[in-house]
């Protein structure tokens, strides 16, 4: 397994060491990995955890944002500096289970075998640990995002996802993309795969994305990947053998 782990954080100092040190203990089997940790212009202490766990973790890359650009932009970026050809994201609050990732490549590298189409495991919470108003919001964002976008993926707000880095560099970019990739790898031909995943609660601190914010983007969002899904040509083409 050879395989960037992708990790957005804004405000998490709290969050940092433990969580690295889950992702360590659970890619002791892997080849090769890299953990590309993208601080998203904090304004607490995260700069420094990061910097003084650099010191000890080897395989720790920090990259900063000069100001906050919101997560799909430190996601972005992540996956653009990342070294390898298969990426996981986490989220940086420690509600995703590092030890998930082993599992999901297997099955991302297994599946391929069968459909080569395939791009991405979207991890999800089918058995969640969040207050009552988020559960009820995503629920029903789910709902409405899956009617409208005919994605087939029961939570593609779960940060936990494993997917192949030139066929996420190769869709349309634009801000809060993250919480669309399944609609956006199915219209450029790819395929997504669900598999259930651990969610735990948080330890320290809050969510710094908002539901409302999140739900009034997102109408604007899923209006723009709806123009994007009804322009998209997928030709079929073969190449002519030399005669």
């Amino acid at each position: 397994m050879k395989i960037s782990i992708v990790v957005p954080v804004y405000n998490e100092a709290d969050n940092i060491s433990a969580l690295i040190a889950e992702i360590v203990r659970a890619m002791n089997q892997a080849e090769a990995y890299e953990i590309i940790y993208v601080d998203d212009g904090s304004n607490d202490e995260t700069a420094a955890v990061l910097q003084q766990t650099q010191q000890n973790i080897k395989m720790l890359r920090v990259i900063h944002h000069q100001q906050s650009c919101g997560q799909s932009a430190a996601i972005y970026t992540g996956v653009k500096a990342a070294s390898y050809p298969c990426i996981a994201t986490l989220d940086g609050d420690g509600q995703n289970d590092p030890a998930d990732i082993p599992r999901l490549y297997g099955v991302l590298m297994q599946q391929r075998k069968i459909s080569s189409n395939l791009w991405m495991i979207a991890g999800w919470r089918n058995k969640r640990h969040d207050s009552a108003w988020r559960l009820f919001s995503s629920k029903v964002a789910n709902a409405v995002r899956s009617r409208l976008l005919g994605d087939n993926t029961p939570d593609t707000g779960c940060g936990l996802k494993v997917f192949l880095r030139d066929e996420f560099l190769g869709l349309p970019y634009f801000d809060h993309m993250h919480r669309f990739l399944p609609a956006l790898i199915l219209r450029a031909g790819g395929q997504v795969i669900s598999e259930p995943v651990n969610h735990r609660g948080r330890a320290h601190g809050y969510s710094k994305y908002g539901t409302l914010d999140r739900l009034w983007v997102g109408i604007v969002d899923i209006l723009g990947v709806i123009w994007l899904q009804k322009r998209a040509k997928l030709p079929e083409a073969n190449e002519v053998e030399r005669g």
